[in-house]
């Protein structure tokens, strides 16, 4: 016999699904980031400088943060949720975020407020870096060759894929899977290219790095690109260019390479860290790197030669930014600080 409360199978299969739809719908849509009172001591994995000289840090579960001295932080509204990984500006107002689900932000208040241009979690991809050109032209990229372009201030983003950051094998194969299999050739197209970790703007070219050693060039704001000889089978984490114009990339287990003939070739340097690096920093005095294990280097030889020490309880250390007569670093406990003045010199 029934219970007075038994629901039909067909009720409570087209309830089940119902629901399932919902939670699907609600895990697509954007969910606006908690305020949260200790959102400067969680995980931050960005920071920049304004010319207005303010602050701002990005970083998980939506957290953006900014500063007008370094020492009290606000956090902004964000639409969005998802973990962010970076942060750019091209004046004092206009900026950009980007994180998971390929979500990409805008503000044009300095970062005291964001809007959502991109969110597209049915991805399952992040974004990891984007540089802007002017107010309209920018670039996004990230994970699995992941790249979008704006031309009108990210009103609009276009998805692009670049034959030419394969090596020549791979495009062979490419070429001929689009010609046998296309229903293949499509999924290939979201797989076969690596991670793209950071782009660096030096001057009028482009230098992005990625994984397994990916380097590419590019004269054009990434119209075209050119992929270098791989000289490291690692991942690489970011790149840089020193006053002197030689080109720095750091990466896996401490790896960090010079090259003073614009990527022709390359010299390895002996960092006494086998620590991952996840930035460099390039000031006018000196040369600093971050990385995990709270890996904090510095050279006053142009990348000759590191000095390495320890930080922050041997923590992660993402990022940093000169402010002050400080360093402030986006950390895996939040904001930390170092005075310029007391890093150890060669």
């Amino acid at each position: 016999m029934k219970s007075a409360c038994s629901i039909p199978l067909w009720i409570g299969m087209a309830l089940f699904m119902s629901l399932a739809s919902s939670a699907e719908q609600d895990r697509l849509a954007a969910q606006p980031a908690v305020l949260a009172p200790l959102a400067e001591h969680s995980l931050l994995t960005d920071i920049t400088i304004l010319p207005s000289n303010r602050l701002i840090a990005v970083g998980e579960r939506g957290h953006i943060l900014w500063s007008e001295d370094g020492v009290h932080w606000q956090q902004a509204d964000v639409p969005v949720r998802a973990n962010l990984n970076a942060v750019t500006f091209v004046d004092a107002s206009h900026g950009w975020a980007v994180g998971h689900d390929a979500s990409i932000l805008h503000t044009q208040d300095g970062g005291a407020s964001w809007q959502l241009q991109q969110f597209l979690p049915e991805l399952d991809k992040p974004l990891l870096d984007v540089v802007f050109e002017s107010r309209e032209h920018g670039i996004a990229v990230g994970a699995y060759g992941l790249m979008y372009r704006t031309r009108d201030g990210g009103t609009s983003w276009e998805a692009e894929f670049h034959l030419e950051l394969l090596d020549e094998e791979e495009q062979e194969y490419l070429l001929e899977l689009k010609q046998d299999d296309p229903e293949l050739y499509a999924v290939e197209l979201t797989a076969i290219l690596p991670h793209f970790n950071r782009i660096f703007v030096a001057d009028n070219q482009l230098l992005m790095v990625g994984e397994a050693g990916f380097f590419a060039i590019s004269d054009d704001f990434g119209q075209h690109w050119e992929l270098l000889e791989p000289f490291y089978h690692g991942s690489l984490f970011d790149v840089a260019v020193t006053a002197e114009g030689h080109w720095l990339a750091v990466g896996l287990r401490g790896h960090v390479f010079l090259s003073e003939d614009e990527g022709e070739s390359w010299q390895e340097m002996v960092l006494d860290s086998q620590a991952t690096i996840n930035s460099v920093i390039v000031l006018p005095e000196a040369i600093y790197l971050t990385g995990n294990a709270g890996l904090w280097a510095v050279s006053t030889d142009q990348g000759q030669s590191f000095v390495f020490s320890t930080e922050v309880d041997g923590r992660a250390i993402v990022n940093a930014v000169p402010f002050q007569q400080r360093m402030i670093l986006a950390t895996e406990l939040g904001i930390r600080q170092l005075a310029q003045q007391s890093q150890k010199k060669p």
